[in-house]
């Protein structure tokens, strides 16, 4: 059984329908991921209505110039299915939102997951220090996660090093990513994750392809090859780091 432990359930392109698929490729939790106010909610109404479903609530970088305050309402009270704030981060390739009001936005995001006793799922891209000093100057929760992660070796030692889960993704099997898989196969079993970050980062041999949650076992075997152990071992790590990380209850 796999979780996928970041996908964006419902988005355009793809509908409630992919839980179903989920399932019967074997992948039974999925955790619905907020970028503004309006995919937050649709995670929340997915989550409530589906077993095997959570939920974050969040501002992507890319937003933060609309303010946390649009998200927050969200939060209080947390509905029980809402087991993350974010996601949250810095983007610096983009650069959609003014790079200090990204950082503000961040750092409220930090301190509503700590308040609320929630993970934290971040984003970064090519923003390593700045992502890095304002954990370090906020104080990151006690449990948080490096979604897609993308950096190498150095920077996952970083996170690590920072109490962080790492999730890797899609980018894992592609022929360009060195640095990743190394960064994969440093990084403790059992301080990581596998996630698609669909309908984004469609995983090889269907690169290119709107992603879908039922494709995170081929992210678990390219990590599992990575690091030269059975693909079971992985499977039922990442499993047990999501309930871990997430607090995930399969109860309901």
């Amino acid at each position: 059984m796999w979780t996928d432990s970041h996908c964006h359930v419902p988005w355009e392109g793809v509908g409630l329908s992919v839980i179903d698929e989920a399932r019967d490729a074997g992948v039974t939790r999925l955790v619905s991921v907020g970028t503004d106010a309006e995919t937050s909610a649709a995670a929340v109404r997915t989550a409530l209505g589906h077993s095997g479903v959570w939920a974050t609530v969040g501002l992507h970088p890319h937003d933060a110039r609309l303010g946390f305050a649009t998200v927050a309402g969200l939060l209080t009270p947390a509905e029980s299915v809402v087991v993350a704030v974010g996601e949250c981060g810095l983007d610096y390739y983009y650069e959609h939102s003014d790079r200090q009001v990204q950082k503000q936005v961040f750092a409220e995001q930090i301190a509503a997951a700590k308040e609320r006793d929630l993970a934290l799922v971040v984003h970064s891209r090519d923003a390593w220090d700045d992502t890095f000093d304002v954990l370090g100057a906020e104080g990151a929760p006690e449990r948080w996660v490096l979604h897609c992660f993308t950096g190498g070796p150095g920077e996952a030692r970083r996170g690590l090093d920072l109490g962080a889960f790492l999730s890797f993704s899609g980018i894992v099997t592609f022929k360009n990513a060195a640095e990743i898989r190394e960064a994969a196969g440093v990084c403790p079993i059992d301080r990581m994750l596998v996630e698609t970050d669909s309908p984004f980062l469609a995983p090889v041999p269907h690169r290119g392809k709107t992603n879908t949650p039922s494709w995170v076992p081929l992210v678990g075997a390219a990590v599992a090859d990575v690091r030269g152990v059975e693909v079971g071992l992985v499977e039922r790590a990442t499993w047990e780091n999501a309930e871990r990380v997430f607090r995930l209850q399969d109860d309901r």
